[in-house]
C-alpha cells in the first residue's frame, strides 16, 4: 500500500490553518486558494478512480473550505492507494488496470500523463505546499 502520510499531514495542516484563519484572512485570498487546491485534489482523485467526467467541487463558502480541503485530500490519498494496488497488476476491463473506458492511472487534469500514482502523489504534495505558501498559511 502506498504511503500517503506526508500528503495527509500537509493537507490536514493546511486545512487546520484555514479553519483557524480569521474571516478577513480568508476573504483576502486564503479561502480562494484553499478551494482551488481542494478542486485540484478532487479532480486528481476522480481521474485516478477512472471517472468519465470530473465533477467540480462547489464553493460552500469561506468557512467550509478547510473541511472541503480535508475531504479532497483524504479522497486523493485513498485513490492513490487504490491506484498503487492496480499498478501491481492489470485490473478488469483494461490491460493497464484502469476500468473499461476510463483514463489510465496517472492521468492528471489537463490530459498530461503523470507516470503513475507515485508521480501523482509527488505532484499533489507539491501543489499543497505551493498553495500554503501562496495563501500565506
Amino acid at each position: 500500500m502506498r504511503d500517503t502520510r506526508e500528503l495527509d499531514e500537509a493537507v490536514n495542516r493546511l486545512a487546520d490553518r484555514l479553519r483557524a484563519a480569521p474571516q478577513s484572512r480568508l476573504r483576502q485570498g486564503a479561502a480562494a486558494e484553499g478551494l482551488a487546491l481542494a478542486r485540484e485534489l478532487a479532480a486528481l482523485a476522480q481521474r485516478l478512480e477512472g471517472a468519465p467526467e470530473v465533477r467540480v467541487m462547489p464553493d460552500a463558502g469561506v468557512f467550509a473550505v478547510g473541511d472541503q480541503l480535508a475531504v479532497a485530500g483524504a479522497d486523493l490519498a485513498e485513490a492513490l492507494r487504490a491506484a498503487a494496488r492496480a499498478e501491481g497488476g492489470p485490473g478488469p476491463g483494461r490491460a493497464d488496470g484502469a476500468p473499461g473506458g476510463a483514463e489510465p492511472v496517472g492521468t492528471v487534469p489537463g490530459g498530461a500523463e503523470a507516470g503513475g500514482a507515485e508521480a501523482v502523489l509527488a505532484d499533489a504534495l507539491a501543489r499543497v505546499r505551493a498553495a500554503a505558501e501562496r495563501a500565506g498559511l
